[in-house]
């Protein structure tokens, strides 16, 4: 099919464990490349597939990582030397029913993904390994509490990009505080991290899926500007949205919309991205200015 048919790019939005399959044959094809993988060892595929290649090889093209890799690079350029990057996502039900309150709203292996694999950040200015549900704290946004932990893959490259550069960066997670608490549980003491197909399957069966969500993001970078300390933050919150006629929640309409920006500025000026392509190489304002990336303006 690829042979016959005329294609600039191929978009995955398979599971993770798919997409080096997708890449070699976009490799194999010339075609640039796209993913919404937050599977670390996945995105290193990918890079060694992209070596050499005039097309280019984006992964991690989602929500997280992705655009939130996109406005923290952003917030880090205000600033002279920067000592500590924060970076919050969440996709929460706005009507939350259950025990772990929460909806299940994207890939459920994506999710088991995060939960369970080793995550990364920088401590002292080095790229260190973190456990992921560890690092607990909570954090208030107009007025409503959540609490964050470490999860696996939503830095995106940055801690490769800022080892050596900042002295503290960190992704972690938003949810519904009493969450992080039971995943553990079901992960760690009853050893379901090491079942991941049972872990899917209870999931699956007793989490409701919803179209009533909300996705916050928050990213904070503090630093100094003219000698002084300085905060600067990016705090929205996003809701579902009716787009020709049909409904999208909020965690569909941001990862469209991030996937569909980058692609869009890697197709108008491809000479400007070849080989692999991280997210923080794309410009906020380019970003912001695109058709697709109104649901962050």
């Amino acid at each position: 099919y690829l042979t016959s048919h005329r294609f600039d790019a191929v978009f995955s939005s398979l599971p993770y464990f798919c997409n080096p399959i997708v890449a070699g044959l976009a490799r194999e094809h010339r075609l640039h490349y796209f993913d919404l993988t937050e599977d670390v060892e996945v995105t290193n595929q990918v890079k060694v597939l992209s070596t050499d290649s005039p097309q280019a090889f984006v992964p991690q093209c989602g929500l997280a990582p992705g655009f939130i890799s996109i406005v923290t690079q952003d917030l880090i350029t205000h600033f002279e030397t920067v000592d500590t990057v924060k970076m919050r996502v969440g996709a929460l039900p706005v009507h939350p029913s259950n025990a772990l309150k929460y909806s299940l709203s994207w890939s459920t292996d994506g999710l088991i993904n995060e939960y369970g694999n080793i995550c990364y950040g920088i401590e002292g200015g080095e790229k260190v390994s973190l456990q992921p549900l560890e690092g607990y704290e909570t954090i208030e946004v107009d007025g409503l509490l959540y609490e964050a932990f470490n999860t696996s893959g939503g830095l995106g490259t940055l801690a490769d990009t800022y080892a050596g550069k900042v002295r503290t960066m960190n992704y972690k997670t938003l949810r519904y505080p009493g969450h992080c608490e039971k995943i553990h549980l079901l992960m760690n003491d009853l050893k379901l991290n090491e079942d991941r197909d049972t872990l899917k399957r209870i999931l699956e069966q007793a989490i409701p899926q919803t179209l009533q969500d909300v996705v916050l993001i928050y990213a904070s970078v503090t630093g100094r500007r003219a000698g002084a300390l300085f905060e600067e933050n990016y705090v929205k919150k996003i809701y579902p949205e009716c787009i020709k006629g049909k409904l999208w929640s909020a965690i569909q309409v941001t990862t469209a919309s991030s996937l569909c920006a980058v692609a869009d500025l890697v197709l108008q000026a491809p000479e400007r991205y070849q080989g692999f392509v991280t997210q923080e190489s794309f410009p906020l304002q380019d970003f912001l200015a695109n058709r697709f990336g109104a649901c962050f303006r």
